[in-house]
């Protein structure tokens, strides 16, 4: 599988060389292993080999590398929607494969050596909503740097569509769905009382609640104004 990735994100592509390759891959490693904070890439050259400078060749800074894996992670999720929802014409199996692909309950369709998908899933929880809490969020949205998880939420909010066509908020619902999944499932193994699942060794408790959030909101009527 080969995602072709916004050039705004990088200096030179890191697909494009073994180098480049590595920084993805261990750049992953390390901040799951440090946390974005600690991450340099001072620490990063030190680990694969090379110099602080060669790194800067292909990202800016660390903020774009973080951007740059989180935004391969929402592509990647999207193409998996598409490939498990492609021949479902029910609407309620799209949404069930949706809520399954967020809690990671799907079987990966694609394999790339150098990027671990798992540890990567764990950094988009952990450390994803970093790439666009800043101050030059606007500049970076204009570059269309968050585009890729815009288009998974669009996807997302045309299968709510295809369940009720009047419904007035599947953009919302959307990314309310996927963010409630991703604090979920933080909240419960780091903060546990912030949840029902603080005790659960897997995700079927949140998927039952995430399949709530959805229809309680689908199934409900609003009047209109």
């Amino acid at each position: 599988m080969q995602i072709k990735m916004n050039p705004n994100l990088f200096v030179r592509d890191p697909e494009s060389s073994e180098l480049g390759k590595n920084i993805i891959k261990y750049g992953i490693l390390m901040i799951h292993e440090i946390g974005f904070e600690d991450f340099t890439f001072k620490k990063l050259a030190q680990k694969i080999g090379t110099t602080e400078a060669s790194i800067y060749r292909y990202f800016e800074n660390k903020h774009r590398l973080l951007t740059y894996i989180t935004t391969w992670f929402w592509t990647w999720m999207e193409y998996q929607l598409i490939f498990h929802t492609n021949n479902l014409k029910d609407s309620k199996q799209k949404i069930s494969t949706i809520i399954n692909l967020l809690t990671f309950q799907e079987k990966d369709q694609f394999f790339l050596e150098h990027i671990n998908k798992d540890i990567l899933h764990h950094i988009v929880i952990a450390e994803g909503n970093k790439s666009y809490l800043t101050k030059h969020v606007t500049e970076d949205n204009k570059s269309m740097l968050f585009k890729p998880y815009k288009d998974l939420c669009h996807r997302i909010a045309e299968i709510f569509l295809e369940y009720k066509s009047s419904f007035q908020f599947p953009h919302s619902l959307a990314s309310t769905l996927i963010e409630t999944a991703h604090h979920q499932m933080y909240f419960k193994d780091n903060l546990p009382r912030l949840t029902d699942f603080g005790n659960a060794k897997d995700v079927v408790l949140l998927t039952k609640y995430l399949n709530h959030i959805v229809y309680s909101s689908l199934d409900t009527v609003v009047k209109k104004k």
